[in-house]
């Protein structure tokens, strides 16, 4: 019995010795499986799992391109999702913010406002690698091409640092398509890369008509350029061409001869880097010019929103070269007695009415949201007539499966709606009512135009409409001080709105209104209407605005001056419209 027991012990702890074999292999395992490096966007990163000695986070360099956030390739965008951290050039900064969180993004600008030395900029970078697993460096331009990551990995090796380089849309090529011209082309048939701030250039190397010169990082050194090839012996009438802000929307090129550029330039308030070309090539930009002939290219122009859907208004105003900003300037709600709504819906869809009339996104989003709070949709409008007006309430009836019966051809405005109704005709029309479902503070004209066609208009509060809070301090300052070059009223109430949470747009401000009863309420308010919209859609409102523009560029460059854009030019004083 005593063996007995001893041979099960001896079993037992066996079996213990066993199992504590495999959990200490398992152990392992999990350790050594838990070492293995996770790979990010095809990136390895370290760990997370805790670690005796700290080891740095993975580093990659992605070169940001030109200027322009859409440039970067896609291998760099998915990166820089995927980053903890973007250490970014101050220059940098609007790619990295066009696409991340402002949390995750560090800047290289020092205390004092200068860019960081390279190795201060290489600690920072291991600074943040100590901290996370994946960290981009963010640098403006080609770095490859200027050698600017030299300094900085220089440290990352003494570190021990492992990194990654991301090569993108390179400045050399990237600026010359935007301004309009290659680099070769004709009698020129080699390109030379060098910086004007280069101590060593021989210029007197630099004389040959089939030669391109690319300067980087030279904007400020025309002058000097011009003044040393010409002494080499280039031909003053060689053209030479400047680009400041290459690929953005502020991208201005100013084209000259190797002999007359420091005169033309002599007077410029702009100033830093820019990009330098000389040779025979830059006679394309009279051809392949595309980018600065954009109508509205650099414009800023400010849109009082509305609940009302900008995003076509948006991409049409980048289309044609602008900077679009949205600025809220009502809110949508309830009305304090929703009962008049709940009895109107009630009616609609009992067979009270004939017609029901929308005109306004709001009235249809109020509508449709009440006949989902009663389990009801689109079958409810089967037997009645509907009429819209307005390319935003349109669209939204068609998405919600409505087919307006009725619909004005021309101008989208209550007046063209009006004109189009037919009248009341007691032998084919057995009801004479009319739904009309709109905003508190709509004004009485078409319920008085119906109901002069011997219709009877049931006009319902189906939403109110308020101010909406004030913009940030940074916005509203732009708008008093000409921050902006146009503001796109859309709508009577985007006028008393953002006059009220915001102040009156500057004397220089360019003022646009989509049709004759906005264009009235900005008169009302002090502002100078420039633009009136032939049509009254949102679209059309742009095409104005860029025809506008247009005739000021043309305008501007009679008269010799550099820039059209009213933010950039004296202020005009501000006159009450006659409209």
């Amino acid at each position: 019995m005593s063996t007995t027991a001893r041979g099960t012990k001896s079993k037992s702890n066996a079996t213990s010795t066993k199992e504590a074999v495999e959990v200490t292999s398992e152990k392992k395992s999990v350790v050594k499986r838990a070492a293995k490096p996770a790979v990010i966007e095809g990136v390895a990163v370290t760990p997370t799992a805790p670690r005796k000695k700290a080891t740095l986070g993975s580093i990659v360099f992605i070169a940001a391109g030109p200027g322009d956030p859409e440039l970067l390739t896609v291998r760099a965008l998915r990166l820089l999702k995927s980053a903890d951290k973007i250490v970014a050039d101050s220059q940098a900064l609007h790619v990295a913010l066009a696409y991340v969180p402002q949390d995750k993004v560090v800047s290289t600008l020092g205390e004092d406002e200068v860019e960081l030395e390279p190795a201060e900029t290489a600690k920072l970078v291991l600074d943040c690698a100590r901290e996370a697993q994946l960290v981009v460096r963010l640098v403006i331009g080609d770095p490859i091409i200027s050698g600017r990551l030299i300094p900085e990995i220089s440290v990352l090796r003494r570190s021990h640092a492992n990194f990654e380089i991301v090569p993108g849309v390179s400045e050399v090529t990237g600026i010359p398509a935007f301004a309009g011209f290659n680099l070769t082309g004709g009698k020129s048939n080699e390109v030379r890369i060098l910086n004007g701030a280069d101590s060593g250039i021989e210029w007197d190397g630099l004389v040959n008509p089939r030669e391109t010169l690319v300067f980087l990082e030279s904007g400020d050194l025309v002058a000097t350029i011009a003044d040393k090839l010409l002494k080499a012996g280039r031909d003053p009438l060689t053209p030479i061409a400047l680009t400041r802000n290459g690929t953005t929307v502020d991208q201005r090129t100013t084209v000259s001869t190797l002999g007359s550029v420091a005169a033309l330039l002599k007077g410029s308030k702009d100033s830093g880097p820019g990009f330098v070309v000389v040779g025979e090539v830059i006679d394309q930009r009279e051809k392949y010019n595309w980018f600065e002939k954009k109508e509205l290219v650099g414009w800023r122009v400010l849109i009082p929103r509305t609940q009302d859907n900008t995003a076509e208004m948006i991409q049409v105003l980048k289309a044609h070269g602008a900077v679009p900003s949205e600025v809220a300037t009502i809110s949508v709600e309830p009305p304090r007695t929703p009962q008049q709504m709940d009895r109107a819906v009630n009616g609609l869809v009992s067979g009270r009415y004939a017609w029901v009339g929308f005109t306004s996104l709001n009235a249809v989003r109020a509508i449709r949201e009440k006949l989902e709070e009663y389990g009801l949709d689109a079958r409810s409008f089967s037997g009645l007539k509907v009429a819209a007006v307005g390319a935003s309430t349109i669209a939204a009836l068609i998405e919600f499966g409505v087919k307006p019966d009725l619909v004005p051809p021309g101008d989208q405005n209550t007046t063209a709606l009006m004109e189009e109704w037919p009248p009341y005709d007691s032998l084919t029309d057995p009801i004479n009512r009319i739904f009309l479902p709109r905003a508190d503070i709509s004004t009485d004209t078409l319920v008085a135009g119906l109901t002069e066609l011997g219709w009877e208009v049931e006009d319902i509060t189906a939403f109110r409409t308020v101010r909406a809070a004030p913009p940030p301090a940074q916005t509203r300052e732009a708008i008093k001080t000409g921050g902006f070059d146009a503001v796109l009223f859309t709508s009577s109430s985007t006028v008393r709105n953002l006059v009220g949470i915001a102040g009156k747009p500057h004397a220089t401000t360019v003022v646009a209104c989509i049709g004759p009863q906005t264009a009235k309420t900005a008169a009302e308010h002090g502002l100078r209407v420039d633009v009136l919209a032939e049509v009254n859609t949102p679209l059309a409102l742009v095409d104005a605005l860029s025809v506008h523009a247009e005739s000021l560029r043309d305008a501007a460059l009679a008269n010799g001056e550099v820039s059209w854009r009213p933010s950039r030019r004296r202020p005009v004083a501000r006159r009450k419209s006659t409209k």
